[in-house]
């Protein structure tokens, strides 16, 4: 049975409501505190540290607690930022960089050259960039307590480029912190960012509060996307956990949170009429919406099943879902995102308004498919990835595919699909997520592009082609020649299906109008510096 658009925000809805808890602020009278800021974004963390998972929330609550040596700017420039001088020798093989003076940990002890370097090491053992600039390092030492140097083998000129990328980024720990492997979580929230995360009132479910680190010496700069000054203009921040976004709304409307992340996507005229609220594009550089599956396990070890679900998505039909305002969401063909230098039309025959579901089951049939089931990891705290999965399902269905959602909240999702093994040892087939559109641009940064099989981001694709072609991409001098070397890694990407997209969605926000200084850009996370309360 067809499902449509409205039965399919229906269950999202009453999904969201089942996981949602109003009663936290309902019991609260609205605050006119204007050193105190109540949030809701995308869900509470479940891990704090962002080298073990790649999720927003995790990321946001890191940009929060830690600093990073260098940060991308609003253009993506790699701009210093707990660096105060650094050079680089004449024969560029040597970088040396001194710290700024002011970098102190939430413990109280001094921010040193040690804890950096034990910090580029652990991250250089788990980020696709870390990793691309270890593999040309020589040598990450300390040579006094606020100077380290990096030593390559040969010059590389993607150096800060790499200390800036912001997913799974170099955020700067404690020395005995950054000693852990990169495999275990570092769980005691002590960094030296402008925020501290107050454990005494964290409330696992319901909320977690951000107290403002009075120690904290920001960048006299403007801030810009990622980099310049971190000023906290507030005493406290509550990110509040409400699941469903109608409730969230009507929190916001209500004057019980200042700043809402997502918002109902049928909400955005009565924002729009509502004198206290205001919409702004946050997240100005849209997320692009995928399904990932499980190389490892059937029917997706088989490239033909994989092709299948190119040819079978009608991303118009998610993109309805997704993002119902169509001046909010597009189609997306390119692996390299949407408005790239490298974006590109190689190999991308696959892609039809309605999509091509005779040319799915034809593919399923070709692969072998004998009606073994399809787990679908389904989000139900997560409107937009819980329309998806139905949606996903239904389409499957029709071509007779055993498809079967595993609902969940988002938590429990980012858990189990770190299982490798078959769905009936806890596994998954399809897992649906987003990643930030400018990151699709950097093929040695972003996890989902790589295609290094146990390696790899979740769904561990293994491609060798694929990977000796992007190992080059930090070699290549010109425009023209990545945009050449783009053109081959596209063509070879759609045949193995690293991904299939859904359709790329700007998302807007809704805040208060006493709420400024929301900081807005195309790196694919909001900070909850600088922010004003009037």
């Amino acid at each position: 049975m067809a499902i449509s658009r409205r039965d399919l925000i229906k269950l999202s809805v009453s999904a969201g409501a089942a996981l949602s808890a109003p009663s936290i602020l309902r019991a609260q009278a609205a605050s006119s505190d204007t050193r105190l800021l109540r949030l809701v974004m995308d869900g509470l963390p479940s891990i704090f540290d962002p080298l073990v998972s790649t999720a927003t929330n995790t990321h946001t609550h890191a940009l929060a607690i830690y600093d990073s040596l260098f940060a991308f700017d609003s253009q993506r420039v790699a701009r210093p930022q707990m660096i105060g001088n650094w050079g680089i020798s004449e024969d560029r093989k040597t970088y040396t960089f001194a710290l700024r003076d002011g970098l102190g940990f939430h413990d109280g002890t001094r921010v040193t050259a040690a804890d950096c370097v034990a910090s580029i090491r652990r991250w250089g053992a788990a980020s696709p960039a870390g990793k691309l600039l270890m593999e040309r390092a020589k040598d990450v030492s300390k040579k006094d307590d606020g100077t380290f140097e990096i030593v390559l083998r040969e010059p590389f000129g993607l150096v800060t480029h790499m200390l800036a990328s912001p997913i799974q980024f170099l955020a700067v720990m404690r020395e005995k912190d950054a000693n852990l492997p990169p495999t275990e979580q570092v769980t005691d929230n002590i960094g030296s960012g402008p925020f501290k995360f107050n454990h005494a009132l964290a409330k696992p479910g319901a909320n977690f509060t951000y107290d403002r680190n009075e120690q904290y010496v920001p960048r006299k700069d403007p801030p810009d996307g990622l980099a310049g000054g971190k000023i906290v203009k507030v005493d406290r921040v509550i990110w509040e956990n409400i699941t469903d976004q109608q409730t969230a709304l009507a929190a916001l409307q209500a004057g019980e949170i200042d700043f809402l992340l997502s918002c109902p996507p049928d909400s955005f005229s009565t924002i729009e009429s509502d004198p206290n609220l205001q919409l702004q594009v946050v997240l100005a550089g849209g997320d692009a919406f995928f399904l990932r599956v499980n190389f490892l396990q059937p029917p997706f070890d088989n490239a033909k099943s994989r092709q299948a679900l190119l040819h079978l998505v009608d991303q118009e039909a998610f993109l309805r879902v997704i993002a119902p305002d169509s001046k909010y969401g597009h189609p997306i063909t390119s692996m390299f995102g949407n408005g790239s230098p490298y974006s590109n039309d190689e190999n991308t025959g696959w892609y039809t308004k309605g999509g091509d579901p005779a040319k799915a089951k034809q593919l399923f049939k070709e692969a072998g498919y004998a009606g073994e089931k399809v787990v679908i990891l389904d989000s139900t705290d997560w409107p937009q990835g819980d329309v998806s999965a139905q949606l996903l399902a239904s389409e499957l269905r029709k071509i007779g595919v055993n498809a079967e959602l595993a609902p969940s909240d988002w938590a429990s999702i980012v858990a189990r699909r770190a299982n490798k093994g078959p769905v009936e040892g806890g596994g998954w087939n399809i897992h649906i997520s987003t990643w930030p559109n400018l990151a699709l641009s950097d093929p040695m940064g972003t996890a989902l592009l790589q295609a290094n099989a146990e390696n790899a981001w979740y769904g561990w694709p293994k491609n060798d082609e694929y990977e000796a072609l992007r190992a080059k991409w930090a070699e290549v001098e010109t425009m023209d020649e990545r945009k050449a070397l783009a053109r081959k890694m596209q063509h070879i990407w759609w045949d193995f299906v690293g991904a299939v997209f859904l359709g790329l969605a700007v998302q807007p926000s809704a805040r208060r109008k006493t709420l400024t200084g929301v900081i807005s850009s195309e790196l694919g996370v909001c900070p909850m510096w600088n922010m004003e309360k009037a």
